[in-house]
């Protein structure tokens, strides 16, 4: 059972915060709802955060699980990655599994996209394990489309050891070459790319329920996470930064491209076109193994 949720300033940035009998303990922003901390009961941080991304409450928190919503990237008018990580979320429930955080519509929102919405963040927390989802409702009078992703920058003791599996035989598209392949076998490593980065998103029909494992094989231990992902994530978008573009971003540290790797359960190819009253739901379970 979880001491109870309370309130805090974390590292600068106000949010709740959870521990759990085991050691494990989570930490969640009022900022986009942005889950900033999972600690599992080893004392292990899974999750990756700039210590150069602003404190002011407005600008874009670099790490942990940034939602995206209602649009990805730059793909369509509105700021990239949407406006709901910018904004504040009310905490909805909170209990020993987990907390729920809420964004509904409102003069802020109205001021970027015309549309009436419920947005929930669900953050579950078991022993070696944690669940992320995002449920969406249109509680508007006529139908909107959107793209998300929940864009989970996971912290690595170097990325250039680190091996990611279970992407063989999917369609891909890499962003910096602007090709389109299908992954061959073996895993996907990310030595040779960390002076440009690396940017891929893998997609249907293969990605839908997905589960991927993140190793470094070069530890002691030999530490392994498994990514999961609902099937309603149509793609997986893997990133990093690397070395050049990590030197022009004012919110990363030069250097901080070898701590992290975002593995991000996405919708984005297709937008999801959402009726008056019907909801949706995106997930992503990291299991420590």
């Amino acid at each position: 059972m979880a001491h109870a949720w309370t309130q805090i300033s974390y590292e600068g940035f106000p949010a709740w915060c959870a521990q759990w009998a085991d050691g494990s303990s989570a930490v969640v922003a009022e900022q986009g709802a942005q889950l900033l901390s999972w600690r599992t009961a080893d004392g292990r941080e899974h999750l990756y955060l700039s210590p150069a991304s602003l404190r002011d409450g407005q600008s874009a928190i670099r790490g942990g699980v940034p939602v995206c919503f209602p649009q990805f990237n730059t793909r369509g008018p509105l700021p990239k990655h949407g406006f709901a990580r910018n904004l504040r979320w009310q905490m909805l429930q909170a209990d020993e599994d987990g907390i729920v955080m809420q964004l509904t519509d409102s003069a802020a929102t109205r001021a970027f996209w015309p549309h009436a919405f419920d947005a929930r963040l669900r953050i579950t927390v078991h022993a070696r394990q944690l669940t992320i989802g995002l449920d969406v409702q249109n509680t508007d009078e006529v139908p909107w489309s959107m793209t998300c992703a929940l864009h989970s920058y996971l912290q690595v003791d170097d990325v250039a050891q680190t091996a990611l599996s279970g992407l063989q035989g999917l369609a891909c598209w890499d962003a910096l070459a602007d090709t389109r392949f299908v992954q061959p076998p073996g895993d996907v490593g990310f030595a040779a790319t960390t002076e440009q980065g690396f940017d891929r998103v893998f997609s249907t029909p293969g990605a839908a329920g997905t589960v991927l494992q993140l190793e470094q094989p070069d530890l002691p231990d030999g530490r392994r996470l498994e990514i999961a992902h609902s099937s309603t994530a149509s793609e997986v978008v893997v990133w990093n930064p690397g070395v050049r573009l990590s030197h022009s971003l004012a919110d990363m540290p030069d250097d901080g491209w070898r701590q992290m790797l975002c593995v991000e359960a996405a919708s984005i190819d297709t937008p999801v076109l959402l009726a008056p009253g019907q909801p949706w739901s995106i997930s992503q379970t990291l299991t420590l193994a």
